[in-house]
């Protein structure tokens, strides 16, 4: 039992983050040992004579930080210092594991082929500057050219001048959040995300707000609720197909959340990395709101996992700060793959290799369908994963556990979960991860532990 209290005069303005700071402060001295469990919301709250919203944001910092753990029904407890928001995937593919936990899109021969045929057209076409250059302005010119022309033809109002490019997503996010967002302010997402955001807002010192949502995505009504406190700069969506739950947000979803954001002025950076390979894809928001929307379009998931190139756009009044965040973080992209990217775009290898993909997963789908029966979910035929509600009973860490111990690994939904508020046990599984004889098999097995009724592991004697 420890006596640590938070001092309530030492709170400086956002009070939750002022508090989250001493909390972590007592667990890394070790005033707070691993295993202690916090005092319940609603009583540190009057003690302090603070607001429960207060407490309850400073416990989902703490938690985004891994310094805590959140269990229903028994409290929140101290993880300890250096914990680390855990990944969705295997950081490697141990012996014989069906890996469905990585996000990745289906290879093929065909794609080596590409890459390599790729590599000998830049052996006799490599550009001068993008061998010798140090600016990045005398580099990418030629890039920005060809990128405006491509997003302009997926519906995305681009300038030259607002284009930067980037060695894939997780880059063109972290420059689009340092952009938006001073720290101390507040992203808005989704309660199911991006698995990077969470950990980069911790790092950046930014609070994420998960905002309420159905099966559409973001709730408006919910956004301006949390808008009109005052506190969020920046909401960030994924509206096409690669959000954790794989599905397409109507056009009428976007069109009440850009009037929101127009009303509290806030920016929105679209995540829209899948782009071409969705051909039913409603119009994006940089469309609609092409003043506030920063839209990153990615290459990394659609064409070959070794082009990792992404184009981030900016309206006017962030591209200044856009390209000095890009240039403090990456200085510029990998121009040699710039190069390899631009006359892909040109001689229509993207456009061959995104419809390859969307086939590929349609496929897979199918082959999913077959083997899970009625517990396939609703998911887009073209998205690279499903997202699996659990059956009651059923845990996250329990499924996990008891599926990589049958040779099948599979990502737990909390990874993905920016706020606990919209709780339903799921995993994600990935279905372009592995060969399909692995799939089917990796599908069945997992299958067959759906249909079991929830048993603990006890451990080996």
């Amino acid at each position: 039992m420890t006596n640590w209290m938070p001092d309530p005069a030492a709170l400086t303005r956002p009070a939750y983050l002022s508090l989250a700071e001493q909390f972590a402060r007592a667990i890394e001295a070790g005033d707070l040992p691993v295993g202690h469990r916090l005092m319940p919301h609603r009583k540190l709250a009057d003690q302090l004579g603070l607001s429960v919203q207060t407490v309850s944001r400073a416990y989902d910092e703490l938690i985004r930080r891994g310094l805590i753990a959140g269990e229903v029904g028994r409290g929140s407890f101290v993880l300890g210092p250096g914990a680390e928001a855990r990944q969705p995937y295997l950081p490697e593919r141990p012996g014989e594991m069906i890996d469905l936990s990585i996000l990745k899109p289906v290879v093929e021969a065909v794609h080596l082929d590409r890459m390599r045929a790729g590599f000998a057209w830049l052996a006799e076409n490599l550009a001068a500057p993008s061998a010798l250059s140090f600016r990045p302005n005398m580099v990418m010119r030629h890039h920005r050219a060809v990128a405006t022309d491509w997003l302009i033809r997926q519906g995305v109002p681009a300038e030259e001048a607002g284009i930067t490019l980037t060695n894939g997503a997780t880059p063109a996010i972290t420059a689009a959040v340092m952009s938006v967002a001073p720290p101390g302010a507040g992203i808005a997402a989704e309660m199911l995300t991006h698995h990077i955001l969470m950990p980069l807002c911790t790092y950046l010192g930014l609070h994420l707000e998960g905002i309420g949502m159905d099966a559409q995505g973001m709730l408006p009504a919910a956004l301006h609720d949390a808008a009109r406190k005052g506190a969020i700069r920046a909401v960030y969506l994924q509206p096409n197909v690669i959000n954790p739950l794989a599905m397409i947000m109507p056009a009428d979803r976007r069109a009440e959340l850009v009037e929101v954001c127009r009303r509290h002025d806030l920016a929105i950076i679209e995540n829209d990395i899948l782009n071409v390979m969705i051909p039913d894809r409603a119009p994006a928001f940089a469309a609609l709101a092409p003043e506030r929307v920063l839209h990153i379009c990615g290459f990394t998931k659609i064409t070959v996992p070794g082009m990792r190139m992404a184009y981030l756009h900016a309206p006017a009044r962030h591209a200044t700060a856009l390209s000095n965040r890009h240039l403090v973080a990456n200085w510029m992209a990998t121009p040699a793959m710039a190069d390899l990217l631009a006359q892909w775009i040109l001689d229509g290898t993207v456009a061959d290799l995104a419809a390859w993909q969307a086939r590929a997963m349609a496929e897979r789908h199918d082959i999913a369908a077959g083997v899970l029966g009625s517990a396939m979910p609703a998911c887009h035929r073209n998205s690279l994963h499903l997202w699996l509600p659990l059956p009651e009973g059923w845990t996250e860490d329990q499924f996990v556990t008891q599926a990589r111990q049958r040779g099948v690994a599979v990502a737990a939904g909390s990874a993905f979960r920016a706020s606990d508020r919209w709780r339903q046990e799921a995993i994600r599984l990935a279905l372009g991860s592995t060969r399909v004889e692995e799939l089917r098999h990796g599908l069945a097995t997992l299958a067959n532990l759906l249909s079991e009724r929830p048993e603990p592991l006890l451990p080996s004697i």
